[in-house]
């Protein structure tokens, strides 16, 4: 992650420069301000990437004499159903036709998106995490039979 951090920390550069630039040139505001929320954006990409390079460590596409052999094996988690995004998409609309139609629509599709945005973030918040059915060792009050898990699909 440490190439595309660098990229995009260019990308920041070059619109945090223009942004200057432009608004000592033009004093026009909105273009100040969309060139300055570009430079935002690309920082919290960068911000990222760096995040997860000091996370992870390098890559294989890091190295510079990484083999294709390097990079083989289990990309990372993909869920493989949600009904979160059909849910936002209807918090979406509905918030858009409370706009139009009144307030007390409105805010039932505020409160709407905002429980469905909720449950995707979290829902598979505590995937990895391994709960187990007793306090104490096993056999100290351990259910026998077989372990079951209570983790996220």
């Amino acid at each position: 992650m440490r190439t595309e951090a660098r990229l995009f920390t260019g990308v920041a550069v070059f619109f945090a420069a223009t942004a200057v630039l432009y608004g000592w040139w033009s004093s026009e505001p909105a273009g100040t301000a969309a060139l300055t929320v570009a430079f935002l954006m690309a920082s919290l990409v960068a911000f990222f990437f760096r995040v997860q390079h000091h996370k992870r460590g390098p890559r294989a596409q890091d190295l510079d004499d990484a083999e294709v052999a390097d990079s083989a094996g289990p990309l990372d988690f993909f869920p493989p159903h949600s009904p979160w995004p059909v849910t936002i998409a209807l918090g979406a609309v509905v918030l858009a036709l409370g706009i139009v139609f009144g307030l007390w629509l409105a805010l039932i599709g505020f409160g709407l998106l905002a429980l469905a945005v909720c449950g995707l973030v979290f829902q598979y918040a505590g995937r990895g995490v391994q709960r187990s059915a007793s306090p104490g060792p096993e056999g100290e009050g351990s259910r026998s039979g077989s372990s079951t898990s209570t983790r996220s699909p």
